[in-house]
């Protein structure tokens, strides 16, 4: 199975003075499609790095970040742009919603800045509102929502425009418990619906019961990577 999103021994080094800084250390994994996955570690560890390395935020000092084979650090900066918004989706803590759009203008927004808008991109919106149980909120503002219904239509946002890897960063730190397991439950059957190659920053190791795969990263380096699910289960109940 070819990888959609590949590292290879990557590297991200900042400079303290004299003293080199590997905020991530030669990492090197893969995540397939259809694969939702936890990147959990202390904080500090390098997880937001890593992130913003595979969403082509930041490009490695050393080695390569591939998605669909494509070399991240081989573009221009315009090209890294157009590719960031076409093929990546992105769900953040703080949602980052239009404040002034309605639910479904929200959603339509990527697919108007991706020029996807045609005759059947409303009922591709309306079928993921209705997916995410938003429907009835389509003509609503962000403001007028709880946290977690704006945590599902940036769930929606990230995935209308059919990106190959969706991204998220810490997606139910805000939320309470019960919201938290329905937002991450929601994600991941979408990711795995359709076919997107999922990762998920987490410091919450109870949301890992809904992932295929654990990466655990300390001081910058991957520390193990967790595909058993027996395994996956025990170290959440290790917490």
């Amino acid at each position: 199975m070819t990888a959609v999103i590949e590292t290879k021994n990557v590297s991200k080094i900042y400079k303290n003075g004299s003293m080199d800084i590997r905020a991530v250390d030669s990492a090197n994994f893969q995540i397939n499609a259809g694969e939702f996955v936890g990147l959990v570690g202390p904080s500090g560890s390098g997880k937001t790095t890593m992130l913003a390395m595979l969403a082509a935020l930041l490009i490695p000092t050393e080695g390569e970040v591939l998605i669909d084979n494509v070399s991240l650090g081989s573009m221009s900066e315009a090209d890294r742009v157009r590719f960031r918004r076409e093929r990546i989706g992105f769900t953040f803590q703080s949602n980052n919603l239009v404040p002034f759009l309605t639910v479904r203008e929200n959603v339509d927004l990527m697919l108007k800045l991706n020029g996807q808008t045609n005759g059947n991109s409303s009922k591709r919106v309306d079928e993921m509102l209705d997916r995410l149980g938003l429907s009835e909120r389509a003509d609503t503002l962000p403001r007028q929502l709880s946290g977690g219904q704006r945590q599902r239509v940036a769930i929606a946002r990230s995935l209308i425009h059919s990106p190959s890897v969706v991204l998220a960063d810490e997606p139910t730190a805000s939320l309470d418990t019960e919201r938290a397991f329905q937002v991450t439950r929601l994600y991941a059957d979408l990711i795995h619906e359709e076919k997107k190659a999922g990762i998920m920053v987490t410091h919450d190791l109870r949301m890992c019961v809904f992932v295929d795969k654990i990466i655990q990263i300390s001081d910058g380096k991957i520390a193990s990577i967790i595909e058993d699910r027996e395994a996956i289960d025990a170290l959440i109940a290790c917490g």
